[in-house]
């Protein structure tokens, strides 16, 4: 990179001091002494968890609302802080950053789960070089240690204020000012690059939504309307937890993994279990539509995985729907609006989500051709053929634009740390 060259001139002889938070900042709590209904009445705004967690630099489009008095003494969040979560389920993504880079206009506070540092006066520190510095991967190695826990990992703050931070040219504002800008300007042509990227997914998103629902939208004659029930028949799976799952062995799907782990259509499986366990599970075939039948919201509860692939033991908390149709066909109809509408009027359960096969089964799905199944399939084909190059251009890692961001992110995080792998001194050398 030739923005490189420039930067190794700049970087040439500079001093770099590794100091302690506890030296050279403030840590300060978010919101205090708020219940429930303060964040269900209230016109003060205040920076989520999940903003914090998501974004390098606060969103202000995702600001929330709280009840905040005139006479509490809160924190206000101001330009130049880094926000931090105060815990995780895993110990890796505790403590994940996003720095403050907007002069709010007004007072804005800090989700209850989360922390501020705010800079002393004296220590010249960009934001929009520290929202870099501190997700770049010896940075977060190093808060990663500051946390503890068995199910669920926190933040010692008297260990995260042990945390050496890197400070160019301490002596010479301007020129640390400088280099960091620098270093600002090449990160910030990848993350607009990725942002670009993530933007044109986002329509071609919307325009594979408009195309399924106008595809899988029809006139009374073209079709027949059917219920699942007149279709086909649910089959529950069983017995398979997540402590079974091995790295080879009999095919096998866990209902989570359906979110986590799949698109739309699969032929082969990321986990496996024993021989002997797989005797026992019911198994779906090639051509059934897999579904996790629990959800903890109401969008995602039903989401459907067309299964192209060899016998496969399936999990509790998921069915197979077994029929003699296109299951590309009947997938993409589970994710349209008209699908959806269907069945929320069914989801029961209150923190877990959940739709019974009983109900599943009252569902009308259109039949293109019904009284002519080898017409009918070939229209379903046709329909699952187009609607496959938009679910592919979306969402494969192979292939389309998720694929390219990827390889953004990717290169983005190397030079990330590249540069901000600012050399530390040898403390068997030191005086």
């Amino acid at each position: 990179m030739n923005n490189l060259s420039y930067l190794e001139k700049l970087l040439e002889d500079v001093e770099v001091e590794w100091k302690q938070l506890a030296d050279i900042a403030e840590i300060y709590s978010g919101l205090t002494g708020k219940n429930k209904a303060d964040f269900e009445s209230g016109d003060a705004k205040y920076i989520s968890y999940k903003n914090i967690f998501n974004n390098i630099e606060v969103d202000p489009n995702q600001l929330e609302l709280v009840k905040v008095s005139e006479n509490e003494r809160q924190h206000k969040v101001r330009y130049g802080d880094i926000l931090f979560t105060g815990s995780s389920e895993i110990a890796v993504e505790a403590g994940m950053s996003s720095a403050v880079t907007i002069d709010f206009k007004e007072p804005v506070y800090l989700n209850s789960f989360s922390f501020g540092v705010r800079f002393n006066d004296d220590v010249k520190m960009m934001p929009e070089f520290s929202k870099y510095l501190f997700r770049s991967r010896f940075m977060r190695a190093e808060i990663a240690k500051s946390a503890s826990g068995v199910t669920r990992f926190n933040i010692s703050k008297a260990r995260f204020k042990k945390i050496l931070v890197p400070i160019p040219c301490p002596n010479n504002p301007e020129k640390s000012l400088a280099i960091q800008a620098e270093i600002v300007r090449i990160l910030d042509t990848f993350t607009e690059l990725t942002a670009e990227l993530t933007a044109e997914l986002n329509m071609r998103k919307k325009q594979y939504n408009y195309y399924r629902n106008q595809l899988l939208s029809f006139k009374e004659d073209e079709v027949e309307w059917k219920t699942l029930g007149e279709i086909g028949n649910f089959i529950r799976g069983n017995g398979l937890q997540k402590k079974d799952l091995l790295t080879k062995g009999f095919p096998a799907i866990h209902y989570g993994q359906i979110y986590t782990k799949y698109g739309l259509t699969a032929n082969e499986t990321f986990s496996y279990i024993s021989d002997e366990l797989g005797k026992k599970l019911r198994k779906a075939n090639y051509n059934d539509l897999l579904l996790a039948t629990t959800s903890e919201n109401d969008e995602d509860v039903v989401k459907p995985l067309a299964w192209l692939g060899n016998d496969v033991a399936i999990s509790g908390d998921m069915m197979l729907f077994r029929h003699k149709q296109n299951v590309k066909y009947l997938a993409h109809f589970f994710l349209t609006e008209n699908f959806q509408a269907q069945k929320r009027k069914y989801i029961t359960g209150a923190k877990v989500r959940r739709v019974s096969s009983t109900d599943l089964a009252k569902i009308v799905v259109p039949i293109p051709y019904p009284n002519n199944p080898e017409k009918s399939l070939a229209e379903q084909a046709r329909i699952a053929s187009i609607l496959d190059k938009f679910d592919t251009l979306t969402t494969s890692l192979q292939e389309g634009l998720p694929r390219e961001i990827e390889l953004r992110q990717k290169q983005y995080e190397y030079y990330r740390d590249l540069l901000l792998n600012f050399p530390k001194p040898d403390p068997d050398k030191a005086d």
